[in-house]
């Protein structure tokens, strides 16, 4: 499967056009190494998403075991949140929030709380949209930026739902009230939510860049349901959906999808990945600090 091709021509990991395996750089697009050492054509039969899809679903799933396996006392079994880990627990892990990044000093916690679940209805879903939204962002941006998308997008969402609420507060108590008309910022919150939403936010951009008006009607129609939804259901973290959408589109229109993808953004892409590793490496190291 990942046999390395020495001669002949691939498809240039870029753009798609035809190109020499040992070419250094793609005729078409200008990309360098087009065909990985003779090993993208090997790559491309996991999928447009270079296998990123499946790697999401291997670290949510082991993370959110991870996170019973903490506190197997603390487990809940009721209602919505069956199977769902301990505060403490999550907290443990990575979990994000107004009391963690402020009262507790935890601010990696923004890029770990996006590879976190609290229940296990809450990891189906999340993890069903991302089989479903990142191979056709793949397919649009390439693998690179689509790990750049979610990982800033995810960041994006969380730093609004830790920051934003409490800015407005301090900025304007008298909001207070209205406020809660927008519920769902999180005291504690974590999950792949705000990243799936900068997903959204990709497609799009990508919708109005190109002028698809398919695409754009269809992610714009899948928004606003996400938000209607958290509207309607206690403990959504509505916040965090915001900010994954609008750090998704920013980092869209940053990333320019009518122009080819880079090897560079491969290699932003892997440092996003071990910054995602070693935010919940950090979270498990240093501990907790006890509640007030």
């Amino acid at each position: 499967m990942f046999g390395r091709q020495r001669t002949g021509s691939v498809l240039c990991r870029s753009c798609g056009g035809l190109t020499g395996v040992s070419d250094e750089t793609c005729f078409h697009c200008g990309a360098k190494n087009p065909g990985l050492f003779g090993f993208a054509a090997g790559l491309r039969n996991v999928g447009a998403d270079l296998g990123f899809g499946p790697l999401i679903l291997t670290i949510c799933a082991l993370a959110y075991g991870m996170s019973l396996a903490l506190d197997p006392a603390g487990i809940g079994f009721q209602g919505l949140n069956i199977f769902s880990p301990s505060l403490d627990a999550s907290l443990r892990m990575g979990a994000s929030g107004i009391y963690p990044v402020w009262q507790d000093g935890r601010w990696w916690t923004v890029l770990s709380a996006g590879w976190l679940h609290g229940s296990l209805i809450h990891i189906f879903f999340n993890l069903y949209w991302v089989r479903i939204l990142v191979p056709q962002v793949a397919e649009l941006y390439g693998p690179g930026r689509t790990v750049i998308i979610y990982t800033l997008g995810s960041i994006a969402g969380f730093i609004m739902s830790s920051s934003a609420p409490v800015a407005i507060i301090w900025a304007a108590p008298f909001l207070r009230g209205p406020l809660s008309v927008f519920p769902g910022y999180g005291m504690f919150t974590l999950g792949a939510s705000a990243a799936l939403m900068g997903l959204w936010g990709a497609l799009l951009y990508y919708g109005q860049r190109t002028g698809s008006s398919i695409l754009r009607q269809w992610a714009l129609r899948n928004v606003v349901y996400f938000m209607l939804f958290g509207l309607m259901v206690r403990g959504v973290d509505n916040w965090a959906h915001l900010g994954g959408l609008v750090g998704g589109w920013l980092v869209a229109r940053v990333l320019d999808p009518m122009k080819s993808e880079r090897t560079n953004h491969v290699v932003v892409a892997i440092l996003c990945l071990v910054a995602s590793a070693a935010s919940i490496a950090a979270s498990l190291l240093i501990p907790v600090p006890p509640f007030d």
